[in-house]
């Protein structure tokens, strides 16, 4: 596998923990109640807490960022331009290993500045690719 694809993989892990992660912290699924609401069929699930709130948040979150970036890699891939975009990548996955914990911490300044930097990872693998 080549090394951009590796980090599509990476990337689709990171999201997978983010969105498990974040149905654990908001239902709080160490409690009796809370695994009693995480499974069910969430009709009637309670008020999130902070914490919560930023988990299920972080995880939307991450979700949004792998649709922008598997387009790119794939795109830079099928073309041949893997080496082009690679750079680009690598700070994007590093940013959001980042942002993730930042986010559930709630740091509100830097989550948005380490968010800035994976856009412009992306930004850089766009721009190589046109």
């Amino acid at each position: 596998m080549t090394p951009l694809l590796t980090l599509v993989v990476y990337m689709t892990m990171l999201t997978f923990l983010a969105i498990m992660l974040g149905a654990f912290l908001r239902n709080r699924e160490w409690t009796p109640e809370g695994l009693k609401a995480g499974l069910s069929n969430r009709d009637d699930i309670p008020e999130a807490t902070p914490l919560g709130g930023r988990a299920e948040r972080a995880a939307n979150n991450s979700i949004e960022a792998l649709i922008m970036f598997v387009p790119l890699a794939l795109v830079a891939q099928i073309a041949g331009s893997a080496e082009a975009v690679i750079g680009g990548a690598t700070i994007f996955i590093w940013a959001r290993v980042a942002y993730l914990p930042i986010y559930l911490v709630g740091i509100p300044y830097l989550r948005s500045l380490v968010w800035a930097v994976g856009v412009v990872g992306l930004a850089m693998m766009a721009m190589a690719l046109l």
